[in-house]
């Protein structure tokens, strides 16, 4: 299966990124996975020329073909202005509208203080609905005091487990054995 990881960190390290590759271990640790990182600082600048000239780069369309292609995306913005951060807006607003669709996402965001953590609920979450995305119930907000405190490793956790239980074939099949998870199924699991 194909996990998709999109980070729109800016700086080199980037916390933004720390907890893209968290979560994506975490997936990881449910199911196999085969990871792919967008680092959306990296394509920048294909970004503005799509919006411009209408031109895709290389790399840019790669990254879109890897979203269209993947089983699950996990997504990760940092917060400016309370909000998502433009580069990371303009990569959704330059992505073909139904690549995301029907796929499942886990929706996070990194800032400075707590006060930003209804970023996932009030830009992240609607953003997603309007791409007809599947979003998994638990987001995960991480402030600067949380790296190292209780609770983000737990939320990391359920967050992780929530996506790989909707990612095609990872649910609990309760007992079938033709391989086809219904939908209906892997949302169910998730109450477990």
């Amino acid at each position: 299966m194909k996990l998709v990881v999109i980070s729109a960190g800016l700086g080199v390290p980037s916390s933004t990124r720390l907890l893209a590759d968290r979560l994506a271990a975490a997936v990881h640790g449910h199911t196999p996975v085969d990871v792919r990182v967008v680092e959306l600082r990296d394509l920048a600048v294909e970004i503005a020329h799509a919006f411009t000239n209408g031109f895709q780069g290389k790399a840019l369309a790669a990254a879109q073909d890897a979203v269209a292609e993947a089983d699950g995306l996990i997504v990760v913005t940092p917060v400016f202005s309370a909000s998502y951060s433009g580069l990371f807006k303009s990569f959704f607003d330059v992505l073909d509208r139904d690549a995301p669709a029907g796929k499942p996402v886990l929706i996070a965001a990194t800032g400075g203080s707590a006060r930003h953590s209804l970023v996932l609920e009030h830009a992240l979450r609607p953003l997603f609905a309007h791409l007809r995305a599947v979003v998994v119930p638990t987001g995960v907000y991480a402030a600067s005091e949380d790296w190292g405190a209780e609770g983000l490793a737990e939320r990391i956790e359920r967050a992780a487990g929530e996506l790989a239980a909707l990612m095609p074939g990872t649910a609990d099949r309760r007992g079938r054995d033709d391989g086809v998870v219904p939908f209906a199924e892997r949302l169910a699991a998730l109450g477990r």
